[in-house]
């Protein structure tokens, strides 16, 4: 079987920028502390209970806190037919690189 592609935040970005969806497969603690605004939160455990709602017609970029378990995600929808990449590093990579993130009620980070 074949590995989906890792793709760093300038890629992620542009493919976001370009209609992608940004999915956060982080557990709930880590999403509170910081995450993508424009990313949907659903955490690993639960993505094979909310396949019906993720798109079929657009790419989807995974991202955890540092890439494995996004990529385990990616992998399961990628054999489904999702169109998926990683996104390499991770929420760690992402805060590195400076992208916008938000957090409720402080200052957003990588937990």
């Amino acid at each position: 079987m074949d590995q989906i592609e890792n793709v760093d935040v300038a890629t992620a970005l542009l493919l976001i920028d370009q209609g992608a969806l940004l999915l956060d497969v982080r557990e709930d603690d880590e999403w509170d502390a910081g995450h993508a605004a424009a990313a949907r939160h659903i955490p690993l455990s639960s993505v094979p209970d909310f396949l019906e709602g993720l798109p079929r017609d657009r790419i989807i970029v995974c991202v955890c806190r540092s890439g494995g378990r996004s990529a385990c995600a990616g992998q399961f929808l990628a054999e489904r037919g999702f169109d998926v990449v990683n996104l390499e590093g991770g929420m760690t990579a992402w805060y590195a690189a400076g992208a916008e993130m938000i957090a409720d009620a402080m200052t957003p980070t990588v937990a």
